[in-house]
């Protein structure tokens, strides 16, 4: 598979290992005491390795919208990795095209270890959307190729960003903006889009049927491969038997059709001498039977016609028809409530998912005639997203959250439809909590006066800042961030799960997974160590036994026979 190089890839390739664990400070929880919806102000490097114990493989479907480094964004590179070539872009705003040769580079040492993580944080049914511009699509197409796999692509969408063009506009304008589309999975199947009201007026009835339909094939494609399910059928107004096409074969299989045409008329089972005409209908004769039997009219056709006519004229006719009046063809009933909703394409027009201008208008409502983002996308376009790859209980991650429009979107849905979906944002802007949080907290209460007030959504979150680092850079704890955030992160780094924390007689007791017992033996004061003393304290009895502590006195040998293993702290605590 080909693959892109660019300064700093050796660098950034494994970066996301690097990169220090932190923990996340709760600042305040809007409208309720609690609540799973997050907003996290901070790197988003930082936040999402932060993310990892709770929502590692947990994440149904990822939206992001990072720099599309125009050049015009002025965004700053700021990754700490350790290497002369890169350290030199630290805090430098990046440049035009031309004036700054570097800056692909700079972009792409961004968005790598980004993405591995994001990549990490996907359910395995998850599915990541991207928005970028002609820019740097090529070289994300090339990096999520190598992250997520190739087989892994699902889609380029193209959305229509603009209603209208300039006519004095340069060159070839740009009227789309790509919507780039990876799921965890290869096999990995995208929702329906609900169906439309002129898709549904399509359906009527017009034999006073009491469900709706349209009109369909009674054949399929398959002749040569089904030649079983190529027969003649008679006709019981005009008495002609009927085949199908040439290189097709009856929709259902014989019984079924037999048992359906029994609502015309009485029909039998009969061989024909037709061998020749199937033959021709099949395109070749290796396969095709000798013999097989016709659905013919027990009874002649001057008995049947009368009676058939009148079963015509009754109306609501079984789901083979006759067309023509009745004395056509065989057609077939496709009922509306049969089916499903409409297939999403790579194509996603302006008047479906709303443009840039609509996203601005949709800004100054929520803040009052003021419009604090330059770039917002419309909530429409994150909806169709939502559609497409959620459900009503997703977990939904955006970690380039800029306004906060995929929070409007979660909250405009979950009303819409009682569905449970959560939010996560990250945004490492000053504008974190003036802009993002505030516009959640709008959308939740309600904003707008008189004819355009826009009712709230109901909902809540959480805001959180970025803490310190749980392990120092010499290796000890930082017991600064608090035991129980130490324990969750052992937990996870012990068996890649969420801690939940259990009651037990025994404090140190941390969870049992996979017939083994945790216990992280630690206090902030003074030296813990494992020995029979504390043995004595575990009543429940386990598989085996992990324990964490300074120090242990019980021999090698004893550990083994109880099946204990032993780890030192902090040595042994594995890094993230």
């Amino acid at each position: 598979m080909p693959t892109l190089e660019w300064i700093g890839k050796e660098k950034v390739i494994n970066h996301h290992q690097q990169v220090p664990y932190r923990v996340l400070e709760e600042r305040y929880t809007y409208n309720a005491e609690s609540s799973e919806n997050m907003i996290i102000r901070g790197d988003n490097l930082d936040a999402l390795k932060a993310l990892l114990p709770r929502f590692e493989g947990r994440i149904k479907c990822i939206y992001i919208d990072p720099p599309y480094n125009t050049g015009n964004e002025g965004w700053v590179y700021n990754d700490n990795v350790n290497d002369p070539k890169i350290r030199k872009w630290l805090g430098q705003v990046v440049g035009r095209e031309g004036e700054d040769l570097s800056r692909h580079d700079k972009w792409l040492c961004m968005m790598y270890p980004r993405l591995k993580l994001l990549q990490k944080l996907l359910s395995d049914d998850g599915v990541i959307f991207i928005s970028i511009d002609d820019t740097e699509y090529a070289n994300l197409k090339l990096i999520c190729d190598e992250i997520f796999g190739s087989n892994c692509f699902v889609s380029n969408i193209s959305w229509q960003r603009t209603y209208s063009t300039r006519n004095d506009s340069k060159g070839i304008p740009a009227e789309v903006e790509h919507l780039l589309c990876y799921s965890k999975q290869s096999d990995w199947q995208p929702n329906k889009l609900p169906r439309t009201a002129e898709m549904d007026d399509r359906y009527s009835s017009p034999d006073n049927d009491p469900r709706p339909w349209k009109a369909g094939d009674a054949s399929a494609p398959g002749a040569s491969t089904h030649p079983g399910m190529v027969y003649a059928i008679q006709q019981p107004i005009t008495g002609k038997l009927l085949y199908p096409p040439n290189g097709r074969c009856w929709t259902y299989g014989q019984e079924q059709m037999f048992s359906i045409m029994q609502g015309w008329a009485e029909y039998e089972l009969r061989p024909l001498d037709d061998y020749e005409k199937r033959v021709e209908i099949c395109g070749q004769s290796d396969t095709v039977p000798k013999e097989i039997c016709a659905i013919m009219l027990k009874k002649t056709i001057a008995e049947v016609m009368p009676l058939t006519k009148e079963r015509y004229n009754q109306g609501a006719w079984p789901v083979l028809y006759f067309t023509s009046k009745g004395k056509g063809g065989i057609a077939c009933k496709r009922y509306l409530e049969e089916m499903g909703g409409r297939i999403a394409t790579n194509y996603w027009p302006y008047d479906e998912v709303g443009h840039t201008d609509e996203a601005k208008k949709e800004l100054i409502s929520v803040f009052e005639g003021n419009s604090p983002f330059d770039t917002p996308k419309p909530s429409r376009l994150i909806e169709r997203v939502l559609c497409v790859a959620g459900d009503n209980n997703a977990i939904i991650l955006d970690s380039f959250a800029g306004s906060g429009t995929t929070a409007h979107a979660v909250l405009n849905m979950n009303k819409a439809d009682g569905g449970n979906r959560r939010f996560i944002l990250v945004e490492m802007m000053d504008y974190a909590e003036s802009i993002t949080a505030e516009r959640v907290k709008r959308v939740i209460d309600g904003y707008g006066e008189g004819k355009n007030a826009v009712e709230g959504t109901g909902g809540d979150f959480t805001f959180y800042d970025l803490g310190q680092a749980l392990l120092l850079p010499d290796g000890n704890l930082n017991e600064e961030v608090g035991v129980d955030k130490i324990r969750d992160y052992v937990w996870y780094m012990e068996t890649r799960t969420p801690y939940a924390p259990v009651s037990n007689e025994n404090e140190y007791y941390l969870g049992g997974n996979n017939g083994t017992d945790y216990y992280f033996y630690y206090e902030k004061e003074r030296l813990t160590t494992l020995n029979h003393g504390f043995l004595s304290t575990i009543k429940q009895k386990a598989e085996g036994y992990l324990i964490y502590a300074d120090l242990c006195t019980i021999p090698d040998e004893e550990l083994k026979r109880y099946n204990i293993t032993f780890k030192k702290i902090p040595r042994d605590i594995k890094r993230l």
